[in-house]
């Protein structure tokens, strides 16, 4: 099992350097575990939830990847060209049973309470009221710049449930560097977050690592959610590496879907696991537990991986790893694309297909049978890129 030597004492200054700070915070260790019985996701053993819908089918024209099939098209137009890619026609197993079709949005680094996280949320609800969604993913910095406090901290209110008051759905959560307070490390803001989850079923949380499960027709999908955050500390590394590793043994569902906030690859200022801000071998600031995580238990294990971090958004070339990776960071604000690499100390490249730093937006993802069609929307809900990737 894997475990970095960590300094006794990390300067403030060099956290700050990997994640950004703010304001203040007083650390205490907590760990919360569980999940209400209100009506909507129920927690069951092995932190597992589990939901189950249908929605609307699609599906695409498809060219030989790597191994894989995908359609890359790309669109300036208004939010009914998002339809255009769909297909009449659902696929079918070998028993004859229709594939349904699972649907979500991922919003990343969104917890401003701006304008413009109002509007992307917005326009989340006109596409998934054209295209079907049955759950969201907030993939972390859930509350800028420090967190929350409490459970009835009044930011629940202004930062998530108006501005997604009219997306009737769970949705799921992971923690950024942000959540975390200033240090990135003051672990005992965590539980407000797992708190409140049991007074509004609507925000699904019930521990710092879980998994659930989507079940539409013959469409089978299990998303794994994880602590990035926790992990750039070398905290609770093998305890989350032993729940992942069995979580995805034990799973049969023809999809597997990881998210947590930071990201594996990236272009943007962050850059990648392993070389976070472009320094290498750095312990906490450049990322090295996550990368060997993800080297380990999501690369080839996982069909996808999403995450946040930096604030743009980011879909790459596949497979890297044999996984397929996107970022949406700009659910809130935008920071620039920085393409750190190559350089001498990090000689990575990292071969998009689609990036934009320039606009707020989110990722939209409908999974039907073999087919998965992700694609990227803007603050006004026009369809920037979709691609449709077949196993």
């Amino acid at each position: 099992m894997h475990r970095l030597a960590l300094l006794p004492v990390m300067s403030l200054a060099l956290v700050c350097l990997a994640s950004g700070c703010a304001d203040d915070g007083s650390p205490t260790d907590t760990n919360g575990d569980t999940q209400g019985d209100e009506a909507g996701p129920t927690d069951t053993a092995g932190d597992e939830v589990v939901g189950e819908d249908e929605s609307a089918e699609s599906s695409g024209d498809t060219e030989s990847t790597s191994g894989t099939e995908s359609t890359d098209t790309e669109s300036t137009g208004e939010t009914e060209s998002a339809t255009e890619t769909e297909s009449e026609t659902e696929s079918e197993t070998d028993t004859g049973e229709e594939a349904g079709t699972v649907s979500f949005v991922a919003f990343g680094d969104q917890g401003e309470g701006n304008d413009a996280q109002y509007a992307v949320a917005a326009a989340a609800e006109v596409i998934c009221e054209e295209r079907g969604c049955q759950f969201a993913l907030l993939l972390g910095d859930n509350f800028y710049d420090v967190g929350v406090d409490a459970p009835d901290d009044p930011q629940f209110i202004d930062k998530f449930e108006m501005p997604y008051a009219d997306l009737d759905m769970p949705f799921y959560i992971t923690l950024g560097n942000h959540d975390y307070g200033q240090t990135s490390a003051e672990w005992w803001r965590g539980q407000p977050q797992l708190d409140y989850a049991l007074a509004n079923p609507k925000w699904v949380f019930p521990k710092e690592w879980f998994t659930f499960s989507e079940v539409a027709g013959s469409t089978t999908v299990d998303i794994f959610a994880f602590d990035s955050s926790q992990l750039m500390w070398d905290r609770n590394y093998d305890e989350q590496a032993d729940w992942l590793s069995n979580a995805t043994a034990n799973s049969t569902a023809t999809w597997k879907i990881s998210f947590a906030h930071h990201p594996y690859i990236s272009n943007g200022a962050h850059g990648n696991a392993g070389c976070y801000e472009g320094f290498p071998a750095v312990p906490v600031v450049s990322g090295g537990d996550v990368k060997s995580f993800m080297d380990d238990y999501v690369c080839g294990t996982m069909d996808a991986y999403i995450s946040g971090h930096d604030h743009n958004r980011q879909i790459f070339k596949t497979p890297v790893c044999n996984t397929y990776f996107f970022l949406a960071g700009a659910s809130a604000k935008t920071s620039d694309l920085e393409h750190h690499y190559p350089n001498f100390l990090c000689d990575d490249e990292n071969p998009d297909v689609w990036e934009d730093d320039t606009r707020e937006g989110f990722l939209y993802v409908s999974i039907t049978g073999n087919e998965m069609t992700v694609a990227m929307y803007d603050l006004e809900g026009v369809l920037d890129y979709e691609q449709v990737i077949v196993k």
